[in-house]
């Protein structure tokens, strides 16, 4: 019997992955082919969606951009052998878009059935979990921050410190938070794990109960993702069944549950602290800190807040341990980011790499460049609210503290190309616009800031590119970065400034910089 995969993430579903599944059974069915359907995940290379995979002796020969139209063609020229077809791209693993990543959080994604526990355990699942409960809370606490792992969300802090102050933390009920509000432009590594490998964030989320001693976990997931939801959840009764949760965790004596949350669809409720507001049932807006949430977290407990990249990493960190995945990086950025190319890029998907990576090699080596074809002129890294890279930048590695010296982020590592047609001082103006509607108010930088900058930059726009009103730019910038609660605010100007400074024609400034403009009518 044959097998053959079709993936079920949203983005094959967008483009006719159910239906395709059906009319693949149908024709088998009609020509007494016995085969067998798997729904997996995405391989993450989202340009060749639906990309159908076929098991045969030399490996799984994948179809790119299949319709249910080709399907009769396909079996005519015998696919489910691995036939030769216009659509067919190979041997899947082969693809160098594939072959040249260092796949450790996504080695499984696309590979098993998201929901198969048999696929999950085949593939190494829960050697992690196994040996976190063997190790001491302590120790493991130590090794986690050994290994290098920061949070993958885009703050970037230190998982075994945050993890740590948890363990010590005295209270009877603690707990663990997965943010999977993935709300940035560009960003799908998240949902990606989600949809396509739930059980390693699960596994993770029970790692990190039982390695802090909290009892209970919840995964906020955006509303926006009602296909992550689905999964998530069939996800987490099988698990229960299994005996992962409960009372007791592979019949140790560590008790945990888990459950999912659904957001309202609020872009800050990314932020950990409006999160929380969130998931307590209240208006999600910020929380002042101290006290941290490590020590006040969900409901006045101790709290571990991990975004769901972090918490997919866990496991590996676990099964192979911390001086394995430290070898992966540079500097004090260590392991793999999942990078996610989107905007106006040829080949537009996920990319897993070692820190270090440059932007020109994943725009041009895994992007191919632009698919509009022409001159890319800037990349913006981080989210709506990155910097815009110019070219000249394209070289820096990609490392937090490389990044930072220059007044960038790598943030949750999602890369939005534009060419050589966008005007910058145009998504700077949308960056504050899109500030003023997501604020949360509580702040008055952010919540009047944002106004007031996108009234600024339309003067600017519309003409007067006076050293006063550029200096007003940039004087508002400074207060939104110094005097916002959190990164909504606090980050706004990145994009704002980094398109001032680097693409100051747009502005109808001096193309030698915004602090040489125009002289006042």
């Amino acid at each position: 019997m044959t097998r053959i995969y079709v993936p079920r993430d949203s983005s094959a579903l967008a483009l006719g992955a159910d239906a395709l599944a059906d009319a693949i059974q149908a024709e088998a069915a009609r020509r007494g082919i016995a085969i067998e359907l798997v729904r997996n995940g995405s391989r993450g290379l989202l340009w060749l969606e639906p990309l159908v995979e076929v098991q045969t002796p030399e490996g799984r020969i994948g179809y790119a951009n299949v319709e249910a139209s080709d399907v009769t063609e396909l079996f005519d020229v015998g696919f489910v052998d691995g036939g030769e077809h216009a659509r067919r791209v190979g041997v899947v693993d082969e693809i160098p878009y594939l072959k040249k990543q260092q796949r450790l959080t996504f080695a499984r994604i696309g590979i098993t059935d998201p929901l198969s526990i048999d696929d999950y355990v085949a593939h190494g699942g829960l050697e992690g979990l196994r040996n976190a409960l063997q190790t001491d809370g302590d120790a493991a606490c130590e090794a986690l921050i050994e290994s290098g792992l920061r949070g993958r969300g885009g703050a970037a802090f230190p998982a075994g410190i945050k993890w740590r102050t948890v363990r010590a933390a005295k209270a009877a009920q603690k707990y663990i938070v997965c943010n999977a509000d993935e709300g940035d432009s560009g960003t799908f590594s998240d949902r990606l794990v989600m949809e396509s490998d739930p059980y390693v964030l699960i596994e993770g989320m029970i790692i990190a109960g039982v390695v802090t001693g909290a009892s209970a976990g919840y995964i906020y997931v955006r509303s926006e993702y009602p296909h992550s939801i689905a999964t998530l959840e069939a996800a987490i009764a099988k698990a229960r069944a299994a005996g992962w949760l409960g009372d007791s965790v592979l019949g140790s004596a560590h008790r945990f549950e888990l459950f999912v949350a659904k957001g309202a669809g609020s872009y800050v409720c990314g932020e950990e602290t409006a999160l929380l507001e969130s998931l307590e049932g209240k208006r999600g807006i910020v929380r002042a800190k101290p006290p941290v949430p490590a020590l006040v977290g969900l409901y006045g407990q101790p709290t571990v807040i991990n975004n769901v990249i972090t918490l997919a990493t866990v496991p590996i960190i676990f099964a192979r341990g911390a001086a394995y995945y430290k070898d992966f990086g540079m500097g004090r950025s260590r392991g793999t980011l999942p990078f996610q190319l989107a905007g106006n890029v040829k080949q537009g998907g996920l990319v897993e790499l070692a820190f270090g990576v440059t932007l020109r090699e994943l725009l041009y080596d895994f992007g191919g460049g632009t698919a509009s074809g022409r001159p890319a002129r800037a990349v913006q890294v981080g989210g709506p609210l990155g910097t815009y890279l110019p070219e000249s930048q394209w070289d820096i590695p990609m490392d937090y503290e490389a990044y930072a010296a220059v007044g960038a982020v790598v943030g949750h590592g999602g890369l939005v190309v534009h060419d050589d047609t966008s005007n910058l001082a145009e998504l700077a103006q949308y960056a504050m616009h899109f500030c003023a509607i997501e604020s949360c108010g509580k702040c008055t930088p952010c919540r009047i800031g944002s106004t007031r900058g996108v009234e600024v930059i339309g003067r600017i726009r519309n003409g007067d590119t006076s050293t006063r009103q550029v200096q007003l730019l940039r004087d508002l910038c400074d207060t939104m970065v110094s005097g916002s609660l959190c990164a909504m605010g606090g980050m706004t100007p990145y994009p704002v400034l980094s398109a001032l400074d680097h693409f100051p024609e747009d502005f109808g400034l001096a193309v030698a910089g915004a602090d040489a403009p125009k002289a006042a009518a």
